[in-house]
């Protein structure tokens, strides 16, 4: 049997059997795929551009913004090209790369979304102190952090999922390289070096988010206290997208890794893992700018001013 220093390449979960299912597929992807881009291209472009929008919220906004980008373009543009080409092959590096990159970004955005909730914390809770407590080098550092803490455990994983021998195949039953999948193929066992990393995730995920959940009971406190329901609504207005969001990716990734093994099944798993991996990196764009009428607005000063740039 295979082990891993005999295997080249992987092969990805086939997307559908027929070729016209298969370019249906590759379309649907891609339309998904620019909307991606689009929306959070936007994003990056409003923050970018106008001063107004030069505040820590929108910092962590256009973080957020850089992090989805590079998340969903790790995973669709291989899975679009399997279904184009008719090909179902990864090459071991680049499935490592994906593995690499997928928790770097996935881990690093949870931790972003963390700090976010800090911020809408300290805005709300704390205004007096807002300034001093997130001023633009703290704000950097936290970035930082919430970047660093994503490599880390991509680089925890990463290593400790391709040291294993595979003694199972190389077929990968996902339309992209995920680590639960590949464990499948190791040796009797031979998972069990991942647990430690899986504990030490494990545990900052819960320890994220219970911090989360924390700042949500102070801030929903402070918000009802307000005498004035303008004040009340714009409070609401500004943390209700990031809760959305926070609830979009939490609720389909525990989906996802917790369903019972009675409900797994190839058809099945391919769409959980596009609700988690792909859905809410597609939907936050949409989710911030609907009640942010300042986002909206830099957005809409960008067309005339791409025109002006483009005659």
């Amino acid at each position: 049997m295979p082990n891993v220093s005999s295997i080249t390449e992987f092969l990805l979960l086939a997307l559908a059997d027929t070729r016209e299912l298969q370019l249906l597929h590759f379309a649907l992807l891609l339309d998904i795929y620019l909307a991606a881009l689009l929306g959070n291209g936007l994003i990056l472009s409003a923050v970018a551009c106008h001063h107004r929008l030069h505040t820590p919220m929108y910092f962590f906004l256009l973080n957020l913004a850089l992090l989805d980008l590079g998340c969903i373009s790790t995973t669709l543009p291989k899975a679009m090209a399997n279904a184009l080409w008719d090909t179902r092959a990864i090459s071991y590096q680049g499935c490592a790369a994906q593995v690499f990159l997928f928790i770097f970004l996935m881990s690093a955005e949870y931790s972003l979304l963390t700090v976010m909730a800090y911020d809408r914390y300290v805005a709300i809770c704390k205004p007096l102190h807002y300034g001093s407590l997130l001023g633009s080098r703290a704000c950097a550092q936290m970035a930082a952090a919430a970047w660093g803490s994503g490599f880390l455990n991509a680089v925890l994983h990463t290593a400790t999922t391709f040291s294993l021998p595979l003694c199972q195949g190389n077929a990968v039953d996902q339309f992209f390289c995920e680590i639960p999948h590949i464990l499948k193929l190791s040796c009797s066992d031979a998972y069990l070096r991942e647990a430690g990393a899986l504990v030490f995730s494990v545990s900052l995920g819960c320890g994220c988010f219970v911090f989360i959940v924390v700042s949500y009971v102070h801030i929903f406190r402070a918000v009802l206290r307000m005498p004035s329901e303008q004040g009340r609504h714009k409070a609401f207005s500004t943390c209700l997208p990031h809760l959305a969001v926070v609830s979009l990716m939490v609720s389909t990734a525990m989906f996802a890794y917790l369903k019972p093994p009675s409900f797994s099944s190839p058809s099945l798993d391919l769409v959980v893992t596009l609700l988690y991996s792909v859905l809410p990196l597609a939907l936050n764009p949409i989710i911030y700018s609907m009640r942010n009428q300042e986002l909206k607005n830099a957005v809409r000063k960008l067309f005339p001013y791409i025109l002006l740039k483009h005659p």
